[in-house]
């Protein structure tokens, strides 16, 4: 997959939504992929978060303590909290069908954020959108 096909991919990612395209580059550029078989264990529950993860393509499963929980499809993401505070997984993901994932590793995105404090800006900015949605739409359900 070539890096331009990694950015969109990952211009998809609401997380990402405040970031210029300059500096979306800089996250594609310091992403990488990773093709899994069936079966194989992504992540596991309560490990350490070191990574950030987007579905490029296959299917997988999301299960706390062994329930299934959600299925990840292409366009799916994963592991945000960890990319930001690298705290223990709150899931495993095990994959379904052969997958390809775009990955983040925390220890490049914080070196990148180090390097370009807009990155982080515009990350804050995306955060905060969502938490108002977030906010919103629990106001419409206490109605």
């Amino acid at each position: 997959m070539a890096k331009r096909g990694t950015t969109a991919i990952l211009g998809t990612v609401p997380l990402f939504d405040g970031l210029s395209s300059r500096h979306l580059k800089r996250v594609g550029d310091i992403s990488e992929v990773g093709h899994f078989m069936p079966g194989a264990s992504i992540v596991r529950e309560g490990d350490a978060g070191d990574s950030f993860f987007v579905v490029a393509s296959g299917q997988a499963k999301v299960s706390v303590n062994g329930k299934t929980i959600r299925q990840l499809l292409p366009g799916d993401h994963f592991g945000e909290i960890a990319l930001l505070d690298g705290g223990n997984r709150s899931a495993s993901v095990v994959s379904d069908t052969p997958m390809t994932l775009v990955e983040i590793k925390r220890t490049a995105f914080l070196k990148l954020v180090r390097q370009e404090p807009n990155i982080a800006l515009g990350i804050l900015r995306s955060l905060a959108r969502l938490i108002r949605q977030t906010e919103r739409s629990a106001a419409r359900l206490n109605r």
